[in-house]
């Protein structure tokens, strides 16, 4: 049996009282009024980046369409017959737009770890039931591991249901489509293609739609897992085939809630825009994550003289699945891009022109942290063997996706107003230190070893 060692459950505990600080630091900091965002602005105007920064960055923001609450308004506004609006009235409507932006900084820098940590064990569920069905010989040792790492599905699930909640209730703007008047005709906020969408994008059917998948999820984690422990006791294999037929009728269900997840949690933050490929995409961001952390904490554990029977071989094929699952990322990535951007549509490439304009450097820097790092280090044998390299590849897999997460989600809530500070590193502190304490006290509940597995013996003897 697993015992969670009191210095890394303190750690975690750290962890989650920093992060909560961090985060508090950053709703409280948040301005409350326009006034406070007019000298924020005014600040910024005579600091280092200057109003022709400023000037520039509005500018680009308004080219790359994601200024929507303030074209929807101006849209309202020409058809209204207005032809013209003062200029004061403009400013206003500009402060009131930077003060949404900066008040959705925190907010979104929770959500983004959030999501990041709750689909991070989404993957290693859906990683888990794909070895069920598949059969496999190779992975039963880590059964346990998977177990463990998805015993944050629950808790995690709480905390974005709640998050989705308060989204619906108006506590935040990070969804647009959410917005006072959006689908009303006459309203000075009203969208022509949000309201063409909100037969399916309204509050009711969408936070139905998210407690169905997070509770189809946790029925199948529950189930499972009561399966297998089951098993260790039995006289025969009946719960490892109750296993497989589960296993399989889930998979049915991911796919499907999966994709419309994609389009519900992350997509709808940029609701004019679509691409058929995102859910695949977003799909193969948290499946190589969770199999990244599979392999972090199947390591760690074996350098503290547990999982006797995992060996080089087991950490080979999780690196494997690392590499393999890097470069169909990559391929997703580069298809959904390239055709988006050589198409040159402009309601479509709108989405790649304001990450390349404003989020430069994490948008170009996810491919080099998520594909040229891990083709680099993991395409050779010998190093998938190596704990250390793996470990170092890892981390920066796992940072690398959160970068993703990012990039998909900040410019539709904050904009041009980003930036990786208290909040960002505080809220992925928080979710971190919980993920640790989560998953480490859950590995003390049961065995290591699911030692009635039918394949458990090919699992121990496994060599590649």
């Amino acid at each position: 049996m697993y015992t969670f060692s009191s210095k890394l459950k303190t750690f975690s505990i750290i962890l989650m009282a920093v992060g909560l600080l961090g985060i508090g630091y950053g709703f409280l900091s948040a301005p409350k009024d326009i006034q406070e965002v007019e000298k924020i602005l005014a600040a910024d105007e005579h600091g280092s980046h200057g109003a022709a920064h400023e000037e520039k960055a509005e500018a680009s923001h308004k080219e790359a369409g994601h200024h929507e609450a303030a074209e929807a308004s101006h849209d309202a506004h020409k058809a209204a017959g207005h032809a013209e609006v003062s200029g004061a009235n403009e400013h206003e409507k500009h402060l009131e737009h930077v003060l949404h932006q900066l008040q959705n900084k925190p907010w979104s820098a929770v959500y983004v770890a959030c999501i990041f940590f709750l689909l991070l064990s989404m993957g290693v569920l859906a990683f888990y039931a794909i070895q069920q069905v598949a059969q496999a010989g190779w992975s039963p040792v880590l059964f346990r591991v998977m177990q463990g790492i998805t015993a944050y599905l629950p808790a995690g699930s709480v905390i974005f249901f709640v998050i989705l909640v308060l989204c619906g209730l108006h506590f935040n703007h990070i969804f647009v489509w959410l917005g006072e008047g959006v689908t009303k005709p006459g309203s000075p906020n009203y969208d022509e293609i949000i309201a063409g969408k909100s037969g399916y994008l309204n509050f009711p059917f969408w936070i139905i739609r998210a407690f169905i998948f997070l509770l189809g999820w946790n029925i199948y984690r529950h189930f499972s897992r009561k399966n297998c422990l089951a098993q260790d006791e039995a006289n025969d294999d009946l719960y490892y085939k109750k296993n497989f037929k589960a296993s399989a009728g889930f998979l049915v269900f991911f796919i499907v809630s999966e994709s419309i997840m994609a389009w519900d949690w992350i997509m709808s933050f940029d609701p004019h825009w679509f691409s058929t490929l995102f859910a695949w995409y977003v799909f193969a961001s948290f499946f190589v994550s969770g199999i990244t952390t599979i392999a972090l904490v199947t390591i760690y554990l074996k350098s503290k003289g547990y999982l006797e029977y995992v060996n080089n071989s087991h950490i080979h094929d999780l690196a494997k699945f690392m590499f393999g699952i890097s470069v169909f990322w990559t391929y997703l990535w580069f298809s959904q891009f390239m055709l988006i951007w050589y198409a040159n549509i402009p309601e479509e490439v709108t989405y790649f022109v304001t990450r390349i304009q404003l989020y430069n450097l994490p948008f170009f820097g996810a491919v080099v942290m998520n594909f040229v790092f891990p083709l680099l280090i993991l395409i050779n044998t010998d190093f998938k063997r190596l704990n250390w390299v793996v470990v170092m590849a890892g981390i920066v897999i796992l940072l690398g996706h959160y970068v993703d997460f990012f990039n998909m989600i900040m410019p539709g809530t904050v904009g041009d107003k980003w930036f990786i500070g208290v909040p960002e590193i505080a809220s992925i502190l928080f979710f971190l230190g919980l993920f640790i304490f989560v998953v480490f006290t859950a590995l003390t509940k049961s065995p290591l070893l699911a030692k009635r597995n039918p394949f458990i013996e090919e699992s121990k003897h496994f060599h590649y």
